[in-house]
């Protein structure tokens, strides 16, 4: 198993793209799809056109707003420049098929897509794609907006994403014993959110959880000017990585 960092900082950052991240298993599956991690896609060499499966954590705009490009460079392709592509499944929690169907039926060049499009809504249960088993799971973000994680399992290794998540146990229970955990670090521990979690609460996260190493990420910009891992390091004693775009780690 390998991930690809896409992005790793937020909406608008001015050195980072947003939330994004490549997974290869015996699949290549894309986690989010914020602004900017298109073009760090086209930067790794993976074609966009053989990717058939994307999950969404949520739809808040710095984790979905380059798949409307992906998509509309997916119809150009297909339908005027003589390309195929294999069918794209899109995955995602409780709304996924009204928000994309709303979406399709209102943004000009989406209908009639010449290949086929999959929507799958899913919550806490556990499902496979090929020999890639995929655990969502319910975490706590905003109110009244229902937002996954995920853990990804694949010959004896695991991944998990937080997505964006406050403290909670659900997360802790994605995380249980996890290779590598990808938490949402968006602020420090001394400007915390009410709705993300903060450096020191990521070290909580992987100490309760026992994660072999965690990457922090999803950088707010005011992030930067703080030692986020030294404050996530106070909790957790493992190894603990700054991510950072088009970073690439092996399980």
């Amino acid at each position: 198993m390998r991930l690809t960092i896409l992005g790793s900082g937020t909406n608008l950052h001015p050195t980072r793209a947003a939330s994004g991240y490549l997974v290869h298993t015996d699949q290549t599956i894309l986690l989010d799809f914020g602004p900017r991690t298109l073009a760090n896609l086209l930067k790794t060499g993976v074609s966009r056109h053989r990717i058939t499966h994307i999950l969404f954590s949520h739809y808040h705009a710095d984790h979905f707003s380059d798949f409307i490009t992906y998509f509309f460079d997916a119809m150009i392709f297909t339908k005027y420049e003589g390309g195929t592509r294999p069918p794209l499944t899109v995955i995602g929690p409780r709304g996924t098929k009204t928000f994309f169907r709303t979406l399709f039926a209102t943004l000009p060049g989406f209908a009639d897509a010449p290949f086929p499009v999959y929507f799958k809504e899913v919550a806490d249960r556990a499902f496979t794609i090929g020999e890639t088993r995929i655990i969502p799971r319910t975490v706590t973000h905003t109110h009244n907006l229902h937002c996954l994680g995920y853990r990804i399992e694949y010959r004896g290794k695991a991944l998990a994403y937080s997505g964006d998540s406050q403290y909670c146990d659900s997360l802790v229970r994605l995380c249980g014993d996890v290779d590598l955990a990808v938490l949402d670090c968006s602020f420090p521990a001394s400007r915390p959110s009410p709705v993300h979690l903060h450096a020191g609460q990521c070290g909580q996260v992987a100490k309760e959880a026992g994660v072999g190493t965690v990457v922090l990420s999803h950088f707010y910009p005011i992030t930067e000017r703080y030692n986020v891992r030294e404050q996530a390091g106070e909790t957790f004693g493992g190894k603990i990585v700054m991510a950072r775009d088009l970073m690439s780690i092996k399980l």
